[in-house]
């Protein structure tokens, strides 16, 4: 007599093996969800990699979805924009000379888009292309607190408050900086 084959349910015992590992990792996975200490707090640190997991993404989207202003700037452009900026953006990014206390509360921290950055001469965000600050202003940003301003303000609008953004490292004309420094409505 031949003895049978032992090989034939090999393919059952390893996708067996297979299927276990996966529903063991996915009830590990939704146990640590549901019981374990997941930096949901503003105090909380960051979990490893999330900016480079967060971020990776947006910039792939926003270099794809970037496009160029459809007009100059002029002072009549940074002047509409400064009116925009004191109405919709102040109250989270601060004025020039004046930080927003809470913003570094928030996670991530708001940043202060008149303030320069740490051993740099860029101003908020006047090294970033006025095409990826509309985005920001028109889309948002995720878990982030940065609300999508599409459906408050025209693309005009958006337009003049990126290009005035642009443009915070330069000196402003008198008008301008006198909307800015003026108190918040």
């Amino acid at each position: 007599m031949a003895k049978k084959s032992s090989s034939g349910g090999g393919f059952g015992k390893v996708f067996l093996g297979f299927l276990l590992g996966i529903v063991t990792v996915a009830l590990g996975l939704f146990a640590y969800l549901k019981f374990g200490p997941l930096p949901v707090a503003v105090a909380d640190a960051p979990l490893p990699f999330e900016k480079q997991i967060v971020g990776l993404p947006l910039d792939a989207r926003i270099e794809r979805e970037s496009k160029a202003a459809p007009f100059g700037i002029s002072e009549d452009v940074f002047e509409s924009g400064a009116h925009i900026y004191r109405a919709q953006c102040a109250s989270c990014h601060g004025t020039p000379g004046r930080d927003v206390p809470f913003a570094k509360a928030m996670f991530p921290t708001a940043p202060q888009l008149w303030k320069k950055h740490k051993n740099s001469d860029v101003v908020g965000v006047s090294d970033d292309e006025p095409g990826e600050t509309y985005w920001k202003v028109a889309n948002g940003i995720r878990l982030s607190g940065m609300p999508s301003y599409k459906h408050v303000l025209s693309d005009t609008q958006m337009w003049q408050v990126s290009l005035l953004l642009k443009n915070a490292d330069k000196e402003l004309p008198g008008p301008v900086a006198q909307i800015l420094d003026s108190p918040t409505p």
